[in-house]
């Protein structure tokens, strides 16, 4: 799709206030698309839409919403609606970790973690795609990681699985979507600069990767919509990472699942 043929098209982006889903932001806003820009923080979520004006000639709109309330994300989407907004670029992007062990937390996180990070986004696309079909075109891209390709690792116990959760839920809708003009791409990037590791509380721990393992949150985001126009149902940003799925996907499992235990505890925080 031509940069012309998005003016006036709408994107929706979820943890739009930093890191990846800013980065989202920033090149829909510079390929002409409209944005709805969707996390908790309003202030973040303000600041960025004067920044996609000023950067961009953005129109944006602010709608605030906590993706752990299991009532979010029919809110969100009875608000954009109710504008007449017609999405049709979805970014599941909001996202987190949890520190620690599974029993080592209170149940209460892991299950806002879920609702944020397999709940929402299945819902969200549940809603939106109907509209992207009726309308023959839309794109949906899903931030999973690396993490959903490689065996589990000790600690942020449910991460892996939720994006191994979200890579083969993005296929399976993929498959669903032949022919309606609707492209579904899981996103996933490694190590990122942004945010993440200091709200996890895992900086320390991840700062001691090589650098040549790191990726700006920019180059995943301009990544992930170029495979998504591509029309790529999964994307793995950067060749390093790239490999490392391979390494594993060739390896036996015991030998994986060895490799990851010994590893596992220099990149997670993993104590109880």
């Amino acid at each position: 799709m031509s940069d012309k043929a998005t003016k006036a098209r709408w994107a929706l982006v979820t943890g739009a206030s930093a890191g990846i889903g800013a980065a989202f932001a920033h090149e829909l806003a510079g390929r002409g698309y409209r944005l709805v820009l969707t996390a908790r923080r309003t202030d973040r979520l303000e600041a960025l839409a004067r920044d996609l004006q000023a950067r961009h000639g953005t129109e944006s709109r602010v709608i605030a919403c906590d993706l752990a309330d299991p009532a979010a994300v029919e809110r969100l989407f009875g608000e954009t609606e109710a504008a007449g907004l017609a999405i049709d670029f979805l970014v599941n992007n909001a996202g987190y970790g949890v520190p620690g062990s599974l029993v080592s937390q209170p149940w209460e996180r892991h299950r806002d973690f879920i609702q944020v990070l397999m709940t929402a986004p299945v819902e969200l696309c549940y809603r939106y795609l109907p509209g992207m079909r009726a309308r023959g075109v839309g794109h949906i891209v899903n931030v999973a990681s690396l993490a959903g390709h490689v065996p589990g690792s000790a600690g942020h116990t449910l991460y892996g699985a939720s994006k191994t959760f979200l890579v083969r839920f993005t296929q399976s809708l993929a498959f669903e979507s032949n022919g309606a003009g609707v492209h579904v791409t899981a996103v996933c990037p490694g190590f990122t600069y942004s945010e993440f590791h200091d709200v996890t509380g895992s900086r320390q721990l991840v700062s001691r990767m090589p650098k040549f393992m790191w990726m700006s949150a920019e180059a995943v985001a301009r990544q992930g919509v170029e495979a998504s126009l591509r029309g790529d149902i999964v994307y793995i940003n950067g060749g390093i990472n790239r490999a490392i799925k391979s390494m594993f996907k060739l390896l036996p499992d015991g030998l994986g699942l060895a490799m990851m235990k010994r590893q596992s505890r220099r990149f997670r925080a993993a104590s109880d």
